[in-house]
């Protein structure tokens, strides 16, 4: 049945019918519980809200996969008029990307030039910029954008996906950079021949990458709902005496608040993951299809407010 489900939202988040849909009546059913508004300017009310309960957040721009110069040229300026944004109102929040929508599918010059020049206006307020994982076909090639920019930026941190079969030699391979990674189960339709199709197996992988990330000494972001994730990870860096400041949990805005605020009430680090957008819908399907569970978080989530 997960198999299944996986298959049909990853289906829906392609669907162009729907997503047309979605972006007319977005608000309506839901959305703006789900991101933080349509424009980054619309999500400082929500980021300055959450910064003055305790957490963290990350905020990313949806859209993805864009094959036009001018498109990514309004990308690019987006992102640096954020980081401005978030230096002008101190607020305290890291910036997601992902390198499709920057140009990665055009050229790797283009994607290269376009990260350093947010990652040069960035370094100036301190800001991290974490690069999203996309799908199986493009992870080397966003990984070789980190290795290349990790060595001359430290404001940079990229995603490791636990259902990859690769991901255990990829975290071997960026230990001599001192990562900053985000470690996360997978959210793409893959297939049996690069990623693992049972539940179980992709979550001893990723308890597995915790674990060796954390005792590598690196800074780690342990982003999941799964309970069973965050009691393991709690009880390893007691077990090692990890400090609470090597790594954090992060949640996507909208889902297990209360499991956001208990970890926060513990003295845990808890950033959130809040997109911001026109192109929530396959964001969504995405997440609904990387666990079923969140099903009932995101329903619960969007009638609870």
């Amino acid at each position: 049945m997960e198999a299944i489900s996986k298959r049909f939202f990853m289906f829906l988040s392609h669907n162009k019918a729907l997503d047309k849909m979605a972006k007319r009546w977005g608000s309506k059913f839901g959305a703006n519980n789900l991101v933080g508004g349509e424009t980054f300017l619309q999500a400082i009310p929500l980021i300055t809200q959450l910064n003055e309960e305790g957490f963290q957040v990350t905020v990313d721009h949806l859209g993805e996969f864009v094959d036009s110069t001018e498109v990514v040229r309004e990308n690019v300026q987006g992102c640096i008029q954020s980081i401005s944004a978030i230096a002008y109102h101190g607020l305290n929040t890291e910036i997601s990307v992902k390198l499709t929508s920057l140009g990665l599918d055009i050229s790797q010059d283009l994607v290269m030039e376009n990260m350093e020049l947010i990652l040069s206006k960035a370094k100036e307020s301190g800001i991290t910029v974490t690069l999203d994982m996309e799908d199986s076909s493009r992870c080397h090639a966003i990984l070789d954008v980190y290795k290349k920019l990790r060595q001359k930026y430290d404001n940079v941190g990229t995603v490791i996906q636990s259902y990859l079969y690769v991901s255990d030699k990829d975290v071997d391979d960026l230990n001599q950079f001192s990562p900053y990674l985000r470690l996360v189960k997978g959210a793409y339709n893959e297939s049996g021949k690069v990623a693992f199709q049972e539940k179980k197996k992709v979550d001893e992988n990723l308890k597995h990458l915790i674990k060796k990330q954390l005792l590598n000494g690196h800074y780690t972001a342990i982003a999941s709902h799964d309970e069973a994730i965050i009691d393991y990870t709690i009880g390893l860096v007691k077990e090692h005496n990890i400090p609470n400041d090597r790594f954090e949990f992060q949640m996507l805005y909208g889902m297990r608040n209360q499991l956001q605020t208990d970890l926060l009430k513990k003295g845990y680090t808890v950033r959130i993951y809040l997109p911001y957008g026109e192109d929530w819908f396959g964001y969504f399907m995405r997440r609904l299809a990387e666990r079923p569970a969140n099903i009932a978080f995101a329903l619960k989530g969007i009638f609870s407010k």
